[in-house]
């Protein structure tokens, strides 16, 4: 794995100027942040003096927010729903210099939008409370979805599909637009969910972390050698051309069809919070694969992108000038 500072300043500067479209599961991360002096007298927890409320966009629109970091031309399709949530969405969306526009982001009257409250005192999260419908999507919206995304592959240098099994990802639409994606020659990549697990075919690279990966081969060994006989039988099960394997403080592991797996160690210095970092391992694997890397130079630098943003506390993206320093100069990495 010679990826040397120059080749990473290379696909880096690349970047900018590709165009990677974005479908999956939108939401709004929430953050209430507070301090505890006290134990409530009704019940044996905490009460909160909240101090600041913030919000960030999550889910798919995290991995938007984190293309845009790396200065990447990107649109997101997705639903949300006809509340404040989703209102505030769009906001954030057109504040971080996306496309916002209803024949991509789809109103659903019928589901709220995903909305993830998390309530953190003393930079240790209390209690997170989530808002959502989980159900699939129904018919007009899928074809909705579909005809927003024909559209996107059009322009598109790459396909993220993030789902996070809260319904806008279906069988159906994936049905229609993974070959479609494959006809017009546009790499998929696809951080999953075990419910859609059979619907993702056919793709670039699938990106399970180590519990799915373990989960979807009725596996218990989490070794290097189990990783390795999880991601053969992932790859045989869709057909998919690379599996990366996320294993947390254990970097990752890539393997693609006839090959040998490649594991990558972790760059995290010091994890303080993982939320959203599997939207950065993603968005940072299309960008760089959008720019021209091959699979195991996009997965390391995901892997240092994911280790710019477990440093930092609530959901959070790794903009271009942190990825580049978080390689040592001129040492091959």
């Amino acid at each position: 794995m010679n990826l040397t500072a120059e080749r990473v300043h290379e696909i880096v500067a690349a970047m900018r100027g590709r165009s990677v479209a974005v479908y999956g599961d939108v939401m709004l991360d929430e953050f209430v942040w507070g301090d505890v002096s006290r134990i409530s007298p009704e019940a044996p927890v905490p009460v909160v003096d909240i101090r600041r409320e913030s919000v960030r966009l999550g889910g798919a629109a995290n991995v938007l927010a984190n293309l845009r970091a790396l200065g990447v031309r990107t649109a997101l399709v997705g639903v949300v729903g006809a509340d404040r949530a989703g209102e505030r969405v769009r906001a954030e969306l057109r504040d971080a210099g996306a496309d916002a526009r209803e024949e991509n982001l789809i109103t659903d009257v019928s589901r709220p939008t995903t909305l993830k409250t998390r309530i953190i005192a003393h930079n240790q999260l209390v209690v997170r409370a989530d808002r959502e419908r989980r159900a699939h999507v129904d018919g007009p919206v899928e074809e909705r979805i579909v005809a927003a995304l024909r559209r996107l592959l059009k322009e598109s240098d790459a396909l993220v599909v993030s789902d996070y099994d809260k319904g806008a990802v279906t069988p159906a639409v994936l049905g229609e637009v993974l070959p479609a994606a494959e006809a017009a020659g546009v790499p998929v990549l696809i951080d999953p969910k075990l419910r859609n697990f059979d619907a993702y075919r056919p793709a670039t690279l699938v990106t399970p972390n180590h519990h799915e990966a373990l989960r979807v081969t009725n596996s218990e060994d989490d070794t290097d050698e189990g990783m390795a006989r999880a991601a053969r039988a992932i790859l045989e099960r869709l057909g998919c051309g690379s599996v990366l394997i996320t294993r947390g403080e254990r970097g990752m592991m890539l393997l693609s069809e006839g090959g040998e797996p490649t594991y990558v160690p972790t760059a995290a210095r010091e994890v303080y919070d993982v939320t959203g970092a599997g939207d950065t391992v993603i968005a940072t694997l299309a960008a760089a694969v959008a720019a021209g890397a091959t699979l195991v130079e996009a997965s390391v630098l995901a892997n240092h992108a994911a280790g710019v943003v477990v440093g930092k506390l609530g959901t959070a993206t790794a903009t271009t000038e942190e990825l580049l320093a978080s390689f040592p100069p001129d040492v091959p990495c």
